[in-house]
Order: structure tokens, then C-alpha cells, then sequence
């Protein structure tokens, strides 16, 4: 069955509702361990099929954001998912109380109750009206994100498809195309920055609601931090900015003198040569094709993932008006599926969606079976390592995407992943700030946004462009609207995926099967846990980040340039 023929069922509140209460019944109820057991796998079934619809209905809606029914549907589910959250709460409580919960703890993993113990602590119904308004004003800025339609040489563009334009081999060319680009943000400005400050006020509320000074400690719940807290964070931010900004502003500056410019630009951050970025070489359709082999060639389990996902249409990668901007991996359990959602734009980011969203779409595949649905996706910074470190793993293959420039793509990507760390680092220190201080202004977070940028990042050059010397570049960073604290993540998951790509260069043959591994354990264990279940280090151990930038380092030191 293809994906457009997946069949979509709207879940009626009232249905819903019964259904829940009927499980819930059921499990305060039971005479015996073996019926309550029946009721926990009647609500895990029902779980999935929520999360399934759900998921096809966001899906169906980013696909087509103006498609008028599954609109209606996506902000259905907005005023839905609180109430959802409500019932799972109240029979979590149910099953905590119940005379079966210690039988039932020798039959689940673990780290399901612990996730349990963080959302009854992060939940409570008198915020549901706020989780409701939360979802709104998320679909608000997707929206308004999506909506941008640039002129930009007698053509129209969205952000997404403006992109390539950015970096164009002409400097005058992809400068007018950066100042295009970020001249849509400081036009809606006001827009933007009123969402925003609506969307701290309303997770200050809630957080207050429920006990706590500010948001972050909920944030944190939220998240399911579960074994690493704020003081683990703020040391992993110190080391990053001791052990990688220095390294990283030895790039730039190799990057600078490579191009011949007296001044790196905003313009000209995202070009490494001359000549061009490495680009694949092929379109969508042959890039798949080409994407079907690697995985075929990469490993047995690789190839029989990605057959799966070509025969079903499980992936959407083209870009046109109307569609979401961004990119992400989902997956709808009923159908044992995963999707990847992405706008390809001609830039070597198209082999990366299919290196990057594939490796999370790996690991639901490999642990889809896991019970209950909720120990089949890690946490977000465990989910993270499957995805960068596929893009490593897929490393013998990327000649068949970049032909000639292939050097290029190697030298620039594993450069890229060490320039990220003080990026992703930034994006959580700022929220970090905002959520501390709630009550700052639009313009208060703007200059806040600069000064922290200044530290992890200060190579940055503005000239020119005045709303991104203001501090505007937050506001293109979907994450800091919609998904609080999740960005740390992605940094800590680069750390692990760079150890991985450390071992490669060993050619160590367990590393590929300590992937498959943590792959098929899904969100069985904690993010701790799982870096030691593959052999690695936890980031946030001392010394861990100045080793892999040592590494780095040394590749850089024996490549040859005169390659590029």
C-alpha cells in the first residue's frame, strides 16, 4: 500500500474519550495480573492509533498547507492532543496505584515509567487550555513561514528554495539573495517577535501552574531529559566554547584566505570554494535510485529499510509552494511506517536528507516492534546519533551523489559538523536566557540573541544586513518557536556521531553493529545508557570534546588540499 493510499480516520473527542475511559476502567477492574496486562496492551493499540492519525494528518497538512481538510485536521488534533494527554495522565496514575504495577515493571522496560514519572510531573489538567494555545500559535508561525513567496530575479521563491540562491558561485548574486532572504524576516518582524513572546509568556504560565519558577525545568520534563540536567548543560556549553570555538575559528579562517576575501560575509559563510559548493549531480528520482544502492551495498538490514520506504512512497523531498518549510522523519505506527519530509533545494543538504532523516527512519524501522509504542523513539538527543551518524557511515558512498566533487563534500561536511556545535550550543543558551527572564522585550531577546552569537560565534559579519546586527537570526530557527530546548540535542548527538566517524577512520569492524544496535533498542534506555551501549563517550564527560576535536584536527592536518 503507497502512502496517499493510507487510509485517514477522524478520531471523534467523544470516541476518543470513551475509548480511554474504557481502558482505564478495564485496568482499575481487573481480577488478575493477566487481565490487567490485556488492558495495558489495549491502551498501548490505542495510543498507536491516535499517534498514527496524528501523524498522517500532520503529515498530510505540511505536505499541502493549504490543503483546506487536512488544515481543519491538523488544528483539530491542536485542540485534541491536550485533552489526549489528560487521559494518558490520569490512566498512568491509574496504573501506578494499581495492585499489578510491580508485576507489570517486570514486563516494560524501565525507561518507560521514567518517562511516565517526567510527563506526570509536566502535566496537570489545569493547563490544558494553555497546551491548546501553545499548538496554535506553533501552526501560526509554520504558517507564516510557509506562506513567504520572494521575487528574486523575476522569479518567486520560498525561504526554502531561495536557499540556492544564497549560495550561488556568483558573490553578488547570492548577496542580493541573503539580503532578499532576510529582509521577508525583518518585514515580519513584528509578526514573528509577537508570536514568540506569546508562546514564553504562555509556557511561563504553564510552568508557574505547575509549581515551577520558569519554564525551564519544565522545558527540561518536557523534553524527557532523563538522566542529565541543567548544571551537565551548562558545563558542556563551557567546553564548547574552550575546546571548539577556537578550532572552529581556524576554519573560518581557512575558509576566508581559500576564497580570497579581505572579510568572510554573512554571504559568504556558506561557500567553501571558489569555484562552488559541492552539489549532487543528479535530480530527485535518480538521487533515490542511487540512495536504494548505497543502503543495499551499506548493509542487508540498510537495503531491506529502504526498499520498504521507495515502494511505499514514504518519502516526500521536492519543493513547492504551499509545502512546510523544513525537514523531519516521523513515523505512524499502525502502518509500521516511517516518512520523511524534506525540500530538497539542489544543495548537497538533498544527500544529507537522504543520509541524515533516513538514519531516523532506520532506527523506527529497526525498532518498530518495540512495546509499548513508546520505547520505539529514543529521546531527542539519543534520536540524533542515528541520524548524524548515518551521514558518516554513508561516507564510501557519497562519490556516487558528488561525482568529482566529492573531496569537496568531505572536506566541507565534516568541517560543517565541528562549525555546528557553537551554533546548536547558541540556540539553547538563548532560550536558556529567555525563559529565565520572561518578561524581557522583543527587542531585549534581540540584543541578547547578539551577545551570546558574539561569543560562540564571532566570526559573524553583518554588514549590511542591520536586522541580523539587531540579533535577527533566531527568528528563522523553527525550533526556538515550536520545540523549546530541543536543540542542545543535535550537539550532543554530533559529539557521539564524530566518535563514530573516529572509528571508521580506524576502521573499527564493530562500529556499524554497535549502530544496528542502539538502532534496534529504539527508546528502550536513557541517552547515557545508549552512548555506552555503543561504545562511546558520554559528551559530557570531561576531556570527551577536546579528544574529538583532536581527531578532527588531525584529518585536516593530513588531507590533501590540492585535492579540492
Amino acid at each position: 500500500m503507497k502512502f496517499k493510499e493510507y487510509p485517514y480516520e477522524h478520531l471523534d473527542e467523544k470516541f476518543v474519550e470513551s475509548e480511554y475511559q474504557n481502558v482505564e476502567k478495564a485496568l482499575k477492574e481487573a481480577k488478575s495480573y493477566d487481565a490487567f496486562y490485556k488492558a495495558f496492551q489495549d491502551l498501548d493499540a490505542l495510543n498507536r492509533k491516535v499517534e498514527t492519525m496524528s501523524n498522517l494528518s500532520s503529515v498530510r497538512h505540511t505536505i499541502q498547507t493549504n490543503d483546506a481538510y487536512y488544515t481543519q485536521e491538523n488544528d483539530y488534533f491542536n485542540e485534541l492532543i491536550p485533552h489526549v494527554q489528560n487521559y494518558r495522565d490520569s490512566i498512568t496514575k491509574t496504573i501506578w496505584n494499581s495492585p499489578y504495577f510491580e508485576e507489570l515493571k517486570k514486563h516494560v522496560p524501565p525507561v518507560y515509567f521514567l518517562k511516565k514519572e517526567f510527563g506526570m510531573k509536566a502535566f496537570d489538567p489545569s493547563i490544558i487550555e494553555e497546551l491548546q494555545q501553545e499548538n496554535k500559535l506553533a501552526s501560526e508561525y509554520q504558517a507564516l513561514v510557509a506562506s513567504a513567496d520572494i521575487e528574486f530575479d523575476g522569479k518567486h521563491y520560498s525561504l526554502e528554495g531561495l536557499q540556492v540562491k544564497m549560495q550561488d558561485e556568483d558573490r553578488e548574486t547570492r548577496k542580493r539573495a541573503t539580503k532578499a532572504y532576510w529582509q521577508w524576516f525583518e518585514e515580519h518582524e513584528q509578526e514573528l517577535g509577537a508570536i514568540y513572546d506569546k508562546m514564553v509568556k504562555l509556557r511561563t504560565q504553564m510552568a508557574k501552574k505547575l509549581g515551577f519558577d520558569n519554564y525551564i525545568p519544565l522545558g527540561y520534563l518536557r523534553m524527557e531529559r532523563l538522566d542529565y540536567d541543567q548544571n551537565d548543560v551548562a558545563n558542556y556549553r563551557k567546553q564548547v566554547l574552550e575546546d571548539v570555538v577556537p578550532f572552529d575559528n581556524m576554519l573560518y579562517e581557512k575558509q576566508r584566505q581559500r576564497l580570497g576575501y579581505d572579510q568572510l560575509q554573512a554571504w559568504d559563510e556558506k561557500i567553501e570554494f571558489l569555484d562552488g559548493n559541492p552539489t549532487p549531480k543528479y535530480d530527485r528520482e535518480e538521487m533515490v535510485k542511487r540512495a536504494l544502492k548505497m543502503y543495499r551495498e551499506l548493509d542487508p538490514e540498510t537495503g531491506k529499510f529502504f526498499e520498504f520506504m521507495v515502494e511505499h512512497d514514504l518519502l516526500d523531498l521536492d519543493s513547492y509552494p504551499g509545502k512546510a518549510a523544513g525537514g523531519y522523519c516521523t513515523f505512524m505506527p499502525d502502518f509500521e511506517s516511517p516518512f520523511i519530509f524534506a525540500n530538497f533545494n539542489g544543495t548537497s543538504h538533498d544527500a544529507e536528507v537522504l543520509t541524515h532523516e533516513a538514519g531516523h527512519a532506520f532506527q523506527s524501522y529497526s525498532s518498530k516492534e518495540n512495546f509499548p509504542f513508546e520505547c520505539v523513539w529514543t529521546t531527542m538527543e539519543s534520536a540524533e546519533i542515528h541520524s548524524m551518524s548515518m551521514e558518516f557511515f554513508t561516507y564510501p558512498w557519497m562519490k556516487s551523489f558528488f561525482e568529482d566533487d566529492v573531496n569537496k563534500y568531505y572536506y566541507s561536511h565534516l568541517g560543517g559538523t565541528l562549525k555546528f556545535l557553537p551554533y546548536g550550543v547558541l540556540v539553547d543558551h538563548f532560550q536558556y536566557e529567555v525563559y529565565a527572564h520572561p518578561e524581557m522585550s522583543h527587542e531585549e531577546r534581540m540584543a541578547t540573541w547578539r551577545r551570546l552569537e558574539k561569543q560562540y560565534l564571532p566570526h559573524k559579519n553583518y554588514e549590511e544586513i542591520p536586522f541580523l546586527e539587531r540579533g535577527g537570526w533566531w527568528m528563522r530557527q523553527l525550533h526556538i518557536f515550536m520545540d523549546p530546548f530541543y536543540y542542545i540535542d543535535y550537539t550532543l548527538a554530533q559529539v557521539c556521531a564524530l566518535q563514530f566517524w573516529t572509528r571508521m577512520q580506524k576502521e573499527d569492524p564493530k562500529a556499524f553493529e554497535d549502530y544496528k544496535k542502539i538502532c534496534k533498542l529504539g527508546g528502550k534506555l536513557p541517552f547515557r545508557q545508549i552512548v555506552e551501549t555503543a561504545n562511546l563517550k558520554v559528551p559530557f564527560e570531561e576531556g570527551c570534546l577536546k579528544d574529538t576535536v583532536k581527531e578532527v584536527e588531525k584529518w585536516y592536518e593530513n588531507f590533501d588540499e590540492s585535492t579540492l
